[in-house]
């Protein structure tokens, strides 16, 4: 554990607390000063399609504040690391991050799972971490969270919004958009999938459906043969799938070859060309809430998709991209505002924390700003249903749980 108590002049300072002096970066001239954003996501198996497209989208906002000399004086760079979607070895990232002086803020990581295992080792560093695809409401308003809510760390912030309002919007849309009134509910038993599934049914019972059934699966499965048996059999008209695409992609395959007509509907973990791709066809009529507007449809954020399509990044920059870059702007911003005379003071990395609770500004992905519990102010949704194999929006508003 890193903590920054030097009392060395303010000239080291700026070498040693925080910043660093590197005339041969390459990540831009805009400064001599380096400061690094570290990225933690799983860049390889599990959830590797998402979790590049956070990478990329943090990369390009590097880039532009680069370019753009958004902070003056200093120069910003990337460094990415592999969780696998693993908590523990997200945990360890965390840890590499907290020992190397020039990281300023973290973005990600991509699945809430891995963010249980982050938060503590980056709070105690007071290392600001900003998630752009975090749903659990737990992160940001404790366990008990539908009682009594309590912010665990003060260090921890998202750009996406919660479950909370995901599997209340999904719900709704299900009993009242798709009239559907019987629910089959499977989960993969992460703290993502678990806690969207069941959001979904409560929700949906509220609404007036009744859940006829429920399972779990494994992350890794792809042997759905028992588990479709039962959903066919039960009656349900809807499949509501908490977990990422990785299993839910091949759920829904299986559950169409084995002549269950039944639409299969999931969080934004699926959202992902993906998903279409692998499960073809029967893909067709599947439904997903995800975060914000349709990315495509922003005027903010032309620049970023066109750039994206130029580099020919790999992963989906559509699900989390711009909210990765939203988020690794505000990191930047929050820099910027503690910069004095070119230099870092020695406890900029609190400062850091400080200036992003502060964040008010318009980001590519809309209005960018926290509430007290570091919780994002856009509340925007929208469910997509696969059409002509594309996901098309059907559906976006704000979500109010009963």
């Amino acid at each position: 554990m890193v903590i920054l108590t030097s009392v060395l002049t303010t000239g080291a300072l700026t070498l040693t607390a925080c910043g660093s002096r590197d005339k041969d970066n390459k990540s831009g001239d805009s400064g001599n000063v380096t400061v690094t954003i570290g990225v933690d996501a799983p860049l390889t198996g599990q959830n590797s399609a998402t979790g590049l497209g956070i990478q990329y989208g943090a990369q390009i906002a590097v880039d532009d504040a680069n370019k753009n000399k958004t902070v003056p004086g200093v120069t910003f760079k990337i460094k990415a690391l592999d969780d696998k979607a693993i908590p523990a070895t997200g945990q360890q990232n965390a840890s590499q991050f907290v020992a190397e002086k020039d990281v300023l803020g973290v973005v990600g990581p991509l699945n809430s799972g891995v963010a249980t295992q982050m938060q503590q080792t980056l709070a105690s560093a007071n290392l600001v971490e900003i998630s752009p695809s975090n749903t659990a409401p737990e992160l940001t308003q404790g366990k008990n969270w539908q009682t009594k809510k309590v912010r665990p760390f003060k260090s921890y912030f998202r750009t996406a919004t919660t479950d909370a309002l995901q599997g209340a919007f999904a719900a709704d849309y299900a009993y009242n958009g798709l009239k559907k009134k019987k629910a089959f509910v499977v989960d993969d038993k992460q703290t993502y999938g678990a806690g969207l599934s069941k959001i979904f049914k409560e929700q949906f019972a509220k609404q007036g459906g009744k859940v006829i059934g429920t399972d779990h699966v494994n992350t890794g499965d792809r042997d759905f043969s028992t588990l479709v048996t039962k959903i066919k059999n039960s009656g349900a008209d809807i499949l509501y799938y908490g977990g990422q695409y990785d299993e839910s992609q091949v759920l829904t395959k299986q559950l169409k070859d084995a002549g269950a007509k039944i639409p299969l509907f999931g969080g934004d973990g699926m959202f992902t060309p993906t998903y279409i791709k692998t499960a073809g066809k029967a893909a067709e009529g599947d439904l997903v809430t995800s975060i914000g507007v349709p990315v495509d449809t922003l005027p903010a954020a032309k620049d970023f998709v066109n750039t994206y399509k130029a580099k020919k990044y790999p992963g989906d920059y559509g699900t989390y991209g711009s909210y990765a870059y939203d988020a690794t702007t505000a990191i930047i911003k929050a820099v910027g505002a503690v910069v004095k005379d070119g230099k870092l003071p020695s406890d900029a990395r609190q400062q850091v924390v400080d200036g992003v609770q502060k964040s008010s500004f318009d980001g590519i992905s809309g209005k960018i700003s926290f509430d007290e519990f570091g919780d994002t102010t856009n509340k925007q949704l929208t469910v997509y249903q696969v059409t002509n194999g594309e996901w098309k929006s059907v559906k976006s508003g704000v979500a109010n749980p009963k």
